[in-house]
């Protein structure tokens, strides 16, 4: 039923009626009836409990009426569901108990399984019903960004640990992200066979990575994800923060459509992707500025990605805690409307 929706015609670069549109964290904290919902309950908790999935990832979709919804999910979900001890501390983001150190801390990341996660395919079942001609985009964390967590025990600003162990124990490392790779194929398959249109691989904090270090220690196991989802007939989105230097290597490891940040001009983030169609880049921040100012932002992505074989309207990351929903609905409204 979604074959034919902008969202999907642009993925393969085919002529769409408009620009199709959806945000990054659409769905979650800068709605009020989202936190409304999540009174009292978990991160983890929530994204256990299908009812829940399904409520949050159509609330934005009522509000705004973008071109796709996103799974409403945390890409700590499969580690949590292999037995990986984990929380999603308030205010701080994802706490592993045990960070890896040793191959014996391996143990814990085995092959995920579809029965490890049945809230995920029935969520995705009810909102495909729910959503009709409306994509639903499907997602998980790359191995890199899941390993800078493991590693580092929590959140990090420099990613020291995760860069020590990579270089200094380059056995281990290679072993902990194919591990990570296998996991986050196998949750995008789970995905996809309970019917999403589309899946985005986040390698959120790739960005920190000289180009030749991402070449030889992330890359290949980049590539496999994308290399074990080949068989399936559905879109395949890669993003990252801070990855301008990296974009054309990130290219190379297989997906349809590379989303981009706001530090690159669209076109020229095609040119570097050779030609692919791309996804983003409106700073999160510009929402918070008053409407002239979202607008003619807004005009100077369009026309960018114009020039390029096709595009999907985005921001350049998710959406900030305190942005205005009216001006999501604004956005999502001029970009419909916007004409060349």
């Amino acid at each position: 039923m979604t074959a034919n929706s902008a969202f999907v015609r642009a993925t393969r670069g085919d002529d769409v009626p408009h620009v199709p549109v959806w945000f990054m964290r659409q769905a979650g904290r800068s709605l009020p009836e989202y936190r409304s919902l999540r009174e009292g309950l978990s991160m983890l908790d929530t994204c256990q409990r299908p009812e829940l999935i399904v409520e949050i990832t159509m609330q934005p979709v009522r509000r705004y009426g973008v071109d796709a919804a996103i799974l409403y999910s945390d890409i700590m979900v499969p580690l949590m569901a292999v037995g990986v001890d984990l929380d999603i501390v308030p205010n701080v983001g994802p706490v592993i108990a045990s960070p890896v150190k040793t191959l014996a801390d391996l143990a814990p990341l085995r092959p995920l399984e579809a029965s490890d996660v049945p809230y995920v395919t029935s969520a995705v079942r009810d909102l495909v019903t729910v959503l009709g001609k409306t994509p639903l985009v499907g997602f998980a964390g790359a191995p890199f960004t899941l390993a800078s967590y493991l590693v580092e025990g929590g959140p990090s600003k420099d990613h020291a640990a995760t860069k020590a162990l990579m270089h200094g124990s380059p056995d281990l490392w290679h072993a902990l992200l194919s591990r990570l790779a296998v996991i986050s194929a196998a949750f995008l398959r789970v995905q996809i066979e309970a019917g999403v249109s589309a899946v985005q691989l986040f390698d959120s904090w790739s960005g920190t990575l000289a180009p030749s270090d991402y070449q030889e220690f992330v890359a290949p196991h980049t590539r496999a994800v994308f290399t074990a989802l080949a068989d399936l007939d559905v879109p395949r989105i890669h993003f990252g923060v801070g990855t301008g230097e990296l974009l054309g290597l990130m290219a190379g490891t297989g997906p349809d459509v590379m989303g981009v940040d706001w530090r690159v001009p669209l076109h020229e983030a095609s040119r570097r992707v050779g030609g692919r169609p791309v996804q983003g880049n409106l700073d999160p921040a510009i929402l918070l500025a008053p409407w002239p100012v979202v607008e003619e932002q807004a005009r100077r992505v369009l026309a960018s990605g114009r020039r390029g074989s096709g595009h999907i309207f985005n921001l350049g990351h998710g959406v900030l805690p305190q942005t205005d929903p009216d001006q999501l609905a604004r956005l999502t409204e001029y970009v419909h409307n916007w004409k060349p």
